[in-house]
């Protein structure tokens, strides 16, 4: 079902200082930057940085590769999980959503027919290194 892992989206108190910290880190501006989320490319993946959610749910989500988000949210359900974001088109034909698995852990999926990996054989140390 997972074709492996493609995104991490962490939640900012300070989406400003986040991107900016990330910007520096990384060595590389994000290729979005909207108002509701900053996103980077690193390496063929996606670090994401939205909001924090006014609701105070602070946790990061990791998302796994999937070729049909409502496939694997209905499989994901009946293994025992709980819906905690229903699938939802973000745009470019992205569709994401998440579960809680019976532990309380979030478990995202995103299905991205863009999705292209890197060579995974080098590590990512900032452009260009």
């Amino acid at each position: 079902m997972f074709l492996g892992l493609r995104t991490i989206v962490y939640q900012m108190s300070d989406l400003d200082a986040g991107k900016a910290w990330f910007t520096k880190l990384l060595g590389t501006e994000p290729y979005f930057d909207e108002p509701f989320y900053v996103g980077f490319e690193v390496a063929g993946y996606e670090l994401g940085l939205v909001p924090k959610d006014e609701a105070g749910d602070s946790e990061s989500t990791t998302y796994w590769g999937v070729p049909d988000a409502a496939v694997a949210m209905a499989r994901l359900i009946e293994a025992g999980a709980t819906l905690h974001h229903e699938v939802t088109d973000v745009g470019d034909s992205i569709r994401v959503a998440a579960v809680r698995e019976p532990n309380g852990n979030v478990v995202g999926v995103i299905e991205n027919p863009q999705f292209a990996l890197v060579d995974a054989g080098r590590p990512f140390d900032g452009p260009g290194r």
